[in-house]
């Protein structure tokens, strides 16, 4: 994993990917901490990081895109399939070297709170909190973005693919505001994703019985709660959406000054679960 991440890193930074993301990620953080905390005179910089949120966007899949899926198209893949370390070394090593670039202008807006501190009052636990969520929820969307990267040979496919995605993710709380609330419409909503996990399940285990059976399950415990108690389901749709929502775990940081660590535990387990899904993929793709 070491050589892995050793040779990630020097690619990123012999080409123009890395400068590009931590001096584009740098200059964004910049002009809002100067409109923001130098200029408006707020005092928690916590605001001015919640602003650049929406780069992330852009940048992450300039970052991610090239990842696995360059290694699939010019078949160096076949390499890393054969090489004497585990497939979960490898994306750890890739992901661990992209994580170093997103570290690299993190650790340069740590100076933020202390500037602010040298001209008036300033809030280190809520800033170095934020900042600590900032860079959890960051690596959440670089790990979609690997998974993404995984399944194509395509760079560009690989970004429009994971822009998408984060496009959705920032959009989910008012995806979720639109999604029903009456019973059936939670009962339909909750098939419709149990379906769609079915169809993740079997594209990762290429297993039709495993698949057949958890969705026969899913819905039979569905239908029989639903049978039970139909009254529980009012509302259970956006309800449970609305637990994975990434801005509004970070906005329990940045706004509301709280320390939330069900937040914390979102972002890490998501980035446990991306992480898993794209050792499987690989996984799968070697075997065949």
């Amino acid at each position: 994993m070491k050589a892995i991440y050793k040779r990630e890193l020097r690619a990123y930074f012999n080409s123009m990917t890395g400068w590009v993301f931590a001096a584009a990620l740098s200059v964004f953080i910049g002009i809002y901490f100067t409109a923001y905390n130098l200029m408006a005179g707020y005092t928690y910089f916590s605001y001015a990081l919640n602003a650049t949120l929406i780069v992330f966007m852009a940048l992450v899949p300039v970052l991610t895109m090239r990842s696995l899926a360059e290694e699939r198209r010019s078949k160096t893949d076949q390499l890393l399939f054969t090489a004497p370390v585990s497939l979960t070394g490898v994306v750890l090593g890739k992901y661990f070297a992209m994580l170093t670039v997103l570290a690299a202008p993190v650790a340069l807006a740590c100076v933020c709170p202390l500037i602010i501190r040298m001209n008036g009052t300033a809030h280190f636990k809520a800033d170095y909190a934020s900042l600590l969520a900032y860079f959890l929820l960051a690596a959440a969307e670089i790990a979609l973005g690997l998974l993404v990267s995984s399944l194509t040979e395509s760079q560009v496919i690989a970004a429009v693919g994971t822009f998408c995605l984060l496009l959705a993710l920032y959009l989910w709380d008012g995806l979720v505001s639109l999604m029903p609330t009456s019973a059936s419409g939670s009962l339909a909503g909750l098939v419709i994703a149990l379906l769609a996990v079915c169809l993740l399940l079997n594209a990762l285990s290429g297993s039709w019985k495993l698949t057949a059976s958890v969705l026969v399950l899913g819905a039979a415990a569905l239908g029989g709660f639903y049978l039970w108690d139909s009254s529980a389901f009012a509302g259970l749709l956006p309800d449970v959406l609305g637990r994975f929502s990434l801005l509004d775990a970070f906005n329990n940081f940045a706004v509301g000054h709280v320390f939330d660590i069900p937040g914390l535990l979102l972002y890490l387990s998501l980035i446990a679960l991306l992480v898993f899904l794209t050792v499987q993929v690989l996984q799968k793709r070697r075997w065949n």
